[in-house]
């Protein structure tokens, strides 16, 4: 895969800035920005509006996440932290997919790829992080990486824990499969970041 220079990851990560809904409105759970209209559950649906919630909350999640994996590339990240990137960039593409499908299928609202900019979930890095860790190189991106997607993951297990809280929630068959398959893949990535991270010279 051919190495791009830094300047063009930042300049990625401008555009997806740009191209964030205008019309984000804020909203209190977990203090991030919903995109999208109300939330309307028809009578007799078998999913519930935290579902929804989740699934469109995930969506910008993942969405970061593949942004900080892109950046291994250019950054120059050490083998095994680049291998890692290239797994979450190559396995949360096609969740986006399942999630905005499920969205879709049940008339609800799927907000696209740019939605990390406008919504901010559980363990999701806020502007400053992103920006030094666009500008890190070598070692020092390795470790903020991996310290970021780490918290990154167990931000996406506290927003599966918390959907699996709320009475009815998480029960629809397609999203307790998927939820709780985001809590095996990532519990194991969790374990694979931290003996990087403890590999990793000190500095």
């Amino acid at each position: 895969m051919t190495r791009r220079p830094t300047r063009f990851a930042l300049a990625a990560l401008t555009l997806l800035a740009v191209a964030a809904s205008p019309a984000a409105a804020q909203h209190g759970d977990h203090a991030h920005h919903m995109m999208g209209p109300e939330i309307v559950i028809p009578p007799g649906a078998g999913y519930t509006k935290a579902d929804v919630q989740f699934m469109q909350g995930m969506i910008a999640h993942h969405a970061q996440a593949i942004v900080m994996s892109r950046l291994a590339e250019s950054n120059g990240a050490n083998p095994q932290v680049l291998k890692l990137s290239r797994k979450i960039d190559q396995s949360q593409i096609p969740e986006i997919l399942i999630m905005q499908d499920w969205l879709r299928r049940h008339g609800q609202f799927a907000p696209d790829t740019s939605s990390w900019r406008g919504m901010r979930m559980d363990g999701m890095l806020d502007d400053a992080e992103m920006a030094a860790l666009a500008a890190a190189r070598g070692t020092a991106f390795d470790r903020l990486f991996l310290v970021g997607m780490i918290k990154h993951h167990a931000g996406a297990l506290k927003m599966v824990e918390d959907l699996f809280k709320v009475p009815g929630a998480g029960q629809e068959v397609d999203a307790n499969v998927f939820a709780n398959d985001v809590v095996t893949a990532q519990t194991a990535e969790i374990g694979i970041m931290r003996r990087l991270l403890a590999q990793l010279p000190p500095g």
